[in-house]
């Protein structure tokens, strides 16, 4: 694995932490600040404005990084020149309609999400999209440079002050009593101040880069050829990143119903769906690994493969298996096993602990199919990775419907659990067909095994008293759970010392 992929991948996975904790943490605050319900409305339309991005987008980034990576493999600037033009026109006009069709349909969307009082946010959110897919270009361009840093850092600066705003407005809104529906449309405005201040910040490195290409003029045939390069690459990947955002949406839209179904009045569904985000809330930290992998593992793997060095690239595949495996064991373990205390702490009372148990633990397999669906992409097969996220998002609405209706809230944990573990056997099948590959061999058997003994230690000494006391365990038990994690995966000989040793020389040299 190469020095660069290695130090963009750490540079990606500290912006991308900081980035995830502060675009899930916050969460924490606003629900004691605002309530559940404003909390559930909340999750019930970021996932609608996710898909509208990521849609709006169209995959555009990553296919740019991509095709920028080949075309200077290749030596070809002024290829790199016309990529960028062209993707930043398509990206505006994507962003305008995209605009255009979510606030122009937020009344009928509104209700489809069970209710008029998610209009406001659904109007106030969906102005980002004529602002997030220009900035996106320029991260794609400087992620083609294999340049992972300004990424990172206006993914930091985005959330910062987001998360500034949301909790402010949050606060003054509540105090001056405006209703639950008000709050969650004022909050919204976040949003677009957040990503309009990644703009600026990127636009700004963008004219001092070394590598920024000189304009070219384009004539209306190099135009349209690509477009279409860059859309039939990144049309598969739009609906490949889909992924976590459309299985959301999906909860969005089939979650309330289901809870219908149940016996729920359709005024309390807000309110549970306010439940089940605690515990989506924190899978967004678990999974933060995974995610910040994806984005330098795609156009590294592009290179490898272009060059024809398959054995190369079966190594990048194998070890970021590996990290995964190592990293996501013990998360999914210890979130799982501390679901009782986290939720006291974090969110004032034990409510929906249950349902919040089995989201934590199916932060495994969300992990694993965040991965592998960019692995995928980074192969060329980002439409069979779009084919596994439509049968997924199928998958996901019948189990919703079908275990909700029947187990209540739960249900849709079980159905998260279940969907996701899908995913993960589907796209490493379909990895296998391209690249030879073990999903399971004797270290990732050592990290299950470490982490479900850590899980049942931190299990059963789990205490249940006040938020402050279980603040204090949680804190305890994540220094202590990791440790004795580490020592079984050393005693076991998951990892040696040599290994240890190389790992951290390559991160030094990188």
């Amino acid at each position: 694995m190469s020095q660069s992929f290695i130090k963009g991948t750490m540079i990606l996975t500290i912006g991308t932490i900081i980035s995830k904790v502060l675009g899930s943490i916050f969460r924490i605050p606003l629900q004691n600040i605002a309530g559940d319900k404003v909390l559930g409305i909340f999750s019930l339309v970021y996932p609608l404005y996710m898909v509208a991005l990521i849609l709006s987008v169209a995959g555009i980034p990553i296919a740019v990084s991509k095709l920028i990576s080949e075309a200077r493999a290749q030596q070809k600037e002024d290829e790199v020149a016309r990529l960028v033009q062209t993707a930043s026109m398509l990206a505006f006009s994507f962003g305008v309609l995209s605009f255009s069709l979510l606030a122009g349909g937020s009344s009928w969307i509104a209700q489809a999400l069970g209710g008029k009082e998610a209009q406001w946010a659904i109007i106030v959110v969906s102005t980002t999209l004529l602002i997030s897919p220009y900035m996106a270009v320029y991260r794609g361009f400087f992620q083609g440079l294999e340049d992972m840093k300004p990424t990172a850092a206006s993914q930091v600066l985005e959330q910062f002050v987001r998360v500034a705003f949301i909790l402010l407005l949050a606060f003054y809104m509540v105090r001056v009593a405006y209703p639950d529906d008000v709050v969650a449309g004022g909050i919204m405005i976040g949003s677009p101040l957040g990503a309009l201040a990644s703009l600026i910040y990127l636009r700004m490195l963008y004219r001092r880069s070394l590598y920024r290409p000189k304009r070219v003029k384009l004539s209306r045939g190099q135009w349209i050829k690509t477009s279409r390069t860059i859309l039939a690459l990144s049309i598969p990947i739009a609906l490949g990143a889909l992924a976590m955002p459309f299985l959301n949406l999906v909860d969005s839209l089939s979650v309330p119903i289901a809870l219908r179904w149940h016996g729920i009045k359709a005024g309390e569904t807000s309110y549970l769906f306010g439940l089940y985000s605690r515990g989506t809330a924190l899978v967004q930290i678990a999974t933060v690994f995974s995610s910040s992998l994806v984005l330098p593992l795609i156009p590294l793997l592009s290179k490898q493969l272009a060059k024809g060095e398959i054995n190369r690239a079966q190594q990048t595949i194998e070890q970021s298996f590996r990290l995964s495996h190592f990293l996501s064991w013990p998360m999914a373990a210890g979130l799982a096993a501390l679901t009782v205390p986290l939720n006291v702490a974090l969110f004032t009372n034990d409510e929906g602990s249950a349902t919040m148990a089995v989201v934590l633990a199916s932060s495994l397999f969300t992990s694993f199919a965040l991965l592998g669906t960019g692995i995928l992409q980074g192969i060329g097969e980002s439409k069979r990775a779009a084919f596994i996220i439509v049968i997924g998002c199928l998958v996901k609405w019948g189990a919703n419907v079908l275990f909700i209706s029947r187990y209540g809230l739960i249900g849709a944990g079980i159905s998260t659990f279940v969907t996701y573990a899908l995913i993960t056997w589907a796209n490493h099948y379909a990895i296998r067909r391209r690249i030879p590959l073990a999903f399971w061999n004797r270290q990732a058997i050592i990290y299950a095994l470490a982490s479900l003994m850590m899980g049942a230690c931190l299990f059963f000494i789990s205490p249940t008293t006040s938020r402050m006391a279980s603040l204090a365990y949680v804190a305890a038990a994540t220094i202590g759970g990791g440790l004795l994690y580490v020592g079984v995966v050393f005693a076991l000989g998951g990892v040696t010392l040599q290994q240890m040793r190389q790992w951290l020389n390559q991160t030094k040299k990188g």
